[in-house]
């Protein structure tokens, strides 16, 4: 085995990591290397009638779980949804709290064109709390963008990766009632297909290389 290296995924809302980076998550995991993963919200104030207020919590919980992320490497915060301007320096102390602990070779967060509010925050953040220690990658989330992310740092997944995926979008149940489609199958797959023919494989996720740092 080659050098173990280890990923912090910084998602501004518990399920945006896996959404955008799930399989790329897998498949680090499966090639024995450590996952960290913080989530800033479970955005109680926009859970639907007839679920516990702390469900997404639960729900990522269970998620990160099918990931094969460890228990003890998933952190949850609870910032209220759309707020996270006015906590922006609790928000850094916390990234400069994982940095110091963890010292992640790699830092994957909200891409730089995101336009969610709290996204940005975490974008802004995690760049100033890691610019000088650790490659930073922007995540995928086509919904959330003006304009197409400068995608330039493309992961192959394997069949079982992007199953891996899929199941861990499943647990979000308080979700899909919504009849939001990005936690079906049918988008996942149709995502993965899409970047995987950019690069002329089956599946795929995209990156933006915020950040590159290579370490002797």
């Amino acid at each position: 085995m080659g050098v173990i290296m280890k990923v912090l995924i910084l998602s501004a809302h518990a399920d945006d990591g896996e959404m955008a980076s799930g399989g790329y998550i897998n498949r680090f995991i499966s090639e024995g290397n450590e996952v960290y993963y913080a989530a800033f919200s479970i955005a109680e104030e926009s859970v639907p009638e007839g679920f516990d207020r702390d469900i997404v919590e639960k729900e990522c919980r269970e998620s990160t779980k099918k990931l094969g992320i460890p228990e003890d490497n998933v952190f949850i915060h609870k910032f209220p949804v759309r707020r996270f301007w006015s906590q922006r320096q609790d928000i850094l102390d916390i990234l400069i709290g994982l940095r110091k602990d963890i010292t992640p070779d790699i830092c994957i967060t909200p891409s730089t064109t995101d336009i969610h509010q709290d996204h940005k925050v975490v974008n802004n953040e995690s760049i100033r709390a890691f610019h000088r220690s650790s490659s930073i990658y922007g995540y995928d989330f086509p919904w959330n963008v003006l304009y197409t992310p400068k995608l330039n740092l493309f992961v192959e997944l394997s069949e079982e990766n992007l199953k891996r995926k899929i199941d861990a979008a499943q647990s979000y149940r308080s979700q899909l009632v919504k009849d939001n489609n990005c936690f079906t199958e049918e988008y996942i797959r149709s995502i993965a297909v899409v970047r995987g023919n950019m690069i002329r494989v089956k599946y795929a996720e995209a990156f933006e290389t915020i950040r590159e740092i290579r370490k002797v």
